[in-house]
């Protein structure tokens, strides 16, 4: 009863509704990250490496370094920030310790490997396309995977939540069971 009386309870259903606003911007940032990525370049080590290496015949000159390092620099930050409060979120599921910790890894690996792959193609080898195009897929889908799970968590506590409250509200009347049993017979 206490919980209902101090307001905590009207106080989770708004956090929880902030948090689902957020995994919504988060969707949105999601999607224009990829409209970026297929705008500059596509899934091919071909158009990485002329994204990066520039081409004579599009007449595109090659990343510069201090082009590469102004994005890291802002990259860093972001993705850190990013990654940390969506990890941060799914550590707040009912989810299984061990799946946690691998989403949580992918995630963290595939934001820096996403932002070292445009480096390595730059400086290292042309060859580093294929790492590029594959932590920006990995960084990608463990995204997703972070914005659905916690969203269903989400969704799954409200839900709970509402049912609890209309439990609580039978409380020394008839339980809904009794109520609907009594009036169909």
């Amino acid at each position: 009863m206490r919980y209902f009386v101090n307001g905590e309870q009207q106080r989770q259903m708004l956090l929880n509704a902030l948090v689902l606003m957020f995994l919504g911007y988060i969707v949105l940032l999601w999607v224009s990250n990829g409209m970026m990525y297929f705008h500059k370049m596509g899934l091919t080590p071909n158009s990485v490496i002329t994204y990066y290496l520039g081409s004579e015949k599009d007449f595109s000159q090659p990343k510069s370094y201090q082009s590469l390092l102004e994005v890291s620099h802002f990259h860093l930050f972001s993705m850190g920030i990013l990654v940390l409060t969506l990890t941060h979120l799914m550590l707040m599921t009912e989810l299984p310790l061990r799946f946690k910790i691998w989403i949580s890894s992918l995630t963290y690996i595939g934001a820096l490997a996403n932002e070292a792959g445009g480096w390595l193609v730059r400086f290292v080898h042309p060859g580093f396309a294929y790492f590029k195009i594959g932590s920006f897929l990995l960084l990608e889908i463990s995204l997703a995977v972070l914005v659905i799970v916690i969203g269903i968590s989400l969704l799954m506590a409200r839900h709970r939540a509402r049912l609890k409250q209309r439990n609580q509200s039978w409380q020394g009347q008839e339980t809904p069971e009794q109520f609907v049993n009594e009036r169909d017979f």
